[in-house]
């Protein structure tokens, strides 16, 4: 049975979902009535079947309360659009998986300069932090990069072979950026474990660490938490020894992998957890140059402010989150659609908070900084659903714009 799907799900009404999930995070009916704006009594009577199921708007914001990225999750219709809440396909999505499927075992030519290889791999690092649509940038140069990677780690042997799959890894960590909340799990699964193997296969700390940070988002977005925290946990006992000698990057990475712990401890309501995780990787970040940034996770000093706002976002602190929103200065974070993403989280606080202009304006402000994040963004796009179903009249005038630019009334 998959982790993420209630036992015998078709007999189940919607109110016996929503008590499903409710129990299942852990959550009083007090606390999720206080968190939708709604009394616990008339929780009891959604979940008992003696009231009919809520609407749209006030589903959706149990959905984001309960940590649900699936609405059939909560309906048990599969009829409802869910790409309304996943984004749509990319235009490039088709040629970016035939390049990912296509395992030519014989060789064809000589295999491409690993230098320049990695040369192509960090000008790709640096076009994603400075495009406002990345996955289109992305969408043209994956492709021909990832063939040109898996052909260099079939050519090479030796040292030389280790080598190659770390481009190879970085190469699929590339790609994995590009396929976030697209609808294609099955090729981001896909990508994700070929990752850790390439990663394996090159021996090299920095990169087992670099696929262990992104396979663990991959099980922590599907609700694998447990499975998520193991991966995390592995990859920091292989940092620890080398900790005392360890360069800017391996220290960055290390402090990232501390980040995606507390992310998946809030995740899962366990405030001390990812406080105290938090505290570790702000304590490495204070040890990094202060203009030093991360190409790949975007660890750095500047990027710490945003994920306590993450933190504070999912253990559902709302004066906390609301006050990081407001404070945070989202221009002084140099990566284009990792403003847009910190924006959208800024937004999901003044949500929590019942502050839908803010929200509003704030995902505005997302889509001028990045257009593709807010774009592929669920929980953006259910704000906006949201404000479009049951804003007040001003606020749906401004939804609908805006839904029609990321794609809602496609």
């Amino acid at each position: 049975m998959d982790a993420t799907t209630p036992p015998d799900p078709a007999p189940l009404s919607p109110g016996r979902r929503i008590r499903y999930w409710r129990e299942r995070r852990g959550m009083t009916r007090e606390v999720l009535g206080g968190l939708v704006g709604k009394s616990a009594s008339w929780v009891k009577a959604v979940e008992t079947d003696r009231l009919q199921p809520p609407r749209l708007p006030t589903l959706l914001r149990i959905a984001e309360v309960l940590h649900i990225r699936n609405l059939a999750d909560l309906t048990g219709d599969q009829s409802i659009p869910i790409r309304m809440f996943t984004g749509p396909g990319h235009a490039a999505l088709p040629q970016v998986r035939a390049a990912i499927n296509d395992y030519t075992l014989t060789a064809s030519g000589p295999p491409p300069n690993p230098a320049h290889l990695r040369a192509r791999l960090a000008r790709s690092w640096a076009a994603r932090h400075s495009a406002p649509d990345h996955r289109t940038v992305l969408g043209g140069i994956l492709p021909d990069l990832l063939r040109d990677a898996q052909h260099l780690a079939r050519a090479t042997q030796g040292t030389e072979r280790r080598a190659a799959h770390a481009i190879l890894a970085e190469a699929y960590n590339l790609s994995q950026f590009y396929l976030a909340y697209q609808p294609a799990p099955d090729l981001l699964w896909r990508v994700a474990e070929r990752a850790m193997l390439a990663a394996q296969e090159s021996e090299d700390p920095a990169t087992i660490a670099g696929a262990a940070w992104l396979l663990a988002q991959a099980h922590r977005d599907a609700g694998d938490w447990d499975a998520a925290d193991h991966v995390n946990l592995e990859a920091l006992r292989m940092l620890e020894p080398l900790a005392p000698d360890a360069d800017t990057g391996l220290a960055a990475m290390a402090g990232a992998l501390h980040f995606e712990a507390a992310y998946t401890a809030a995740k899962a309501g366990r405030s001390g957890d990812a406080w105290r995780c938090w505290d570790k990787a702000k304590h490495i970040a204070d040890h990094l140059p202060p203009a030093y940034y991360h190409p790949m996770t975007s660890f750095s000093r500047i990027i710490m402010g945003a994920h306590a706002l993450t933190v504070d976002v999912e253990l559902r602190n709302v004066g906390e989150s609301v006050r990081l929103a407001r404070r945070i200065h989202a221009e002084l974070i140099p990566s284009q659609p990792r403003r847009g993403r910190h924006l959208i989280e800024a937004a999901r606080a003044h949500y929590l908070g019942n502050d839908m202009d803010s929200a509003l304006r704030t995902l505005e402000d997302a889509y001028t900084a990045a257009p593709e994040t807010i774009r592929y963004n669920g929980y953006a796009r259910r704000i906006v659903l949201e404000l479009l179903e049951d804003g007040a009249a001003p606020l749906r005038h401004q939804a609908e714009l805006l839904a029609g630019k990321v794609g809602l009334l496609d």
